[in-house]
């Protein structure tokens, strides 16, 4: 079996996020990047339906971006386990995921994968739509908050979290595209003799050619943390219509 697993550098939760000159995107000189949480699920997950098939099956990681941002998420991948790399070279600061998940099926389609696992959602973003949109564009099954797995033959079954405490079980027939849910595994650390290994592990470059964006960010902002104390005087009534005034027009709580 050959599983791909997406995997994204997003900036850190400690790194000082500054907005670059554009006011479109982030200044990417002064973020310490690391790979996205529920793309690390992914990546243990596929690992141990490889070690359960124990068939040869081979685990491929794949990431996009630009190679000082990428390079820590790709070799942890493979010092994880993962048997080789695809690196999508493209230093375009893409918010499309449309224009993403094509430039992923683009070059990953002559691989034929069985299976492709990415994170539910980038933290960074949380757009949520690219492992799907991937799956469509190579006609693979899909399913989405895969909280578990298990393979049947030519088939996956997957567990779904939906809302408000409920699960649904879906079963695909492969190839299909999964998204995967935070906590649906326990993370493995990187060995010492993974770490060196993956030094020596195969690691293909694609040069990505970005097209067309349906979607860009006209104005990126830090909001403002402001506090502000405002005493409110009179008799009830007009205490009660100010009241009301300030928490549907200006904290917009209640309509």
């Amino acid at each position: 079996m050959k599983i791909a697993v997406l995997t994204k550098a997003i900036p850190s939760y400690e790194s000082i996020i500054r907005i670059d000159s554009t006011s479109k995107w982030i200044d990417e000189s002064v973020v310490n990047f690391v790979v996205n949480e529920s793309d690390a699920y992914a990546l243990e997950e596929a690992l141990q339906i490889k070690e359960k098939l124990d068939n040869g099956s081979e685990v491929i990681v794949v990431t996009m971006g630009s190679e000082d941002k990428t390079s820590k998420v790709l070799t942890q991948g493979l010092a994880k386990g993962a048997d080789r790399a695809i690196f999508i070279k493209n230093e375009d600061s893409n918010t499309d995921p449309l224009a993403i998940a094509k430039l992923f099926a683009d070059n990953l389609k002559d691989e034929n994968f069985d299976l492709i696992f990415s994170g539910l959602q980038s933290d960074d973003l949380g757009s949520g739509q690219t492992g799907v949109l991937i799956g469509e564009m190579l006609s693979m099954s899909t399913a989405t908050l895969g909280i578990e797995t298990d393979i049947q033959e030519s088939k996956i079954k997957v567990k779904r979290e939906l809302e408000s405490g409920w699960f649904q079980w879906v079963t695909l027939p492969l190839p299909a595209s999964i998204s995967i849910q935070s906590g649906i595994n326990d993370l493995r650390y990187p060995s010492l003799k993974g770490i060196m290994g993956a030094k020596r592990k195969e690691s293909k470059v694609i040069d990505g050619q970005s097209g067309s964006q349906k979607q860009n960010f006209i104005n990126l902002f830090i909001p403002k943390n402001e506090k502000a104390t405002e005493k409110i005087e009179g008799d009830v009534d007009g205490i009660v219509a100010k009241l009301m005034d300030v928490l549907k027009n200006k904290l917009r709580v209640v309509s």
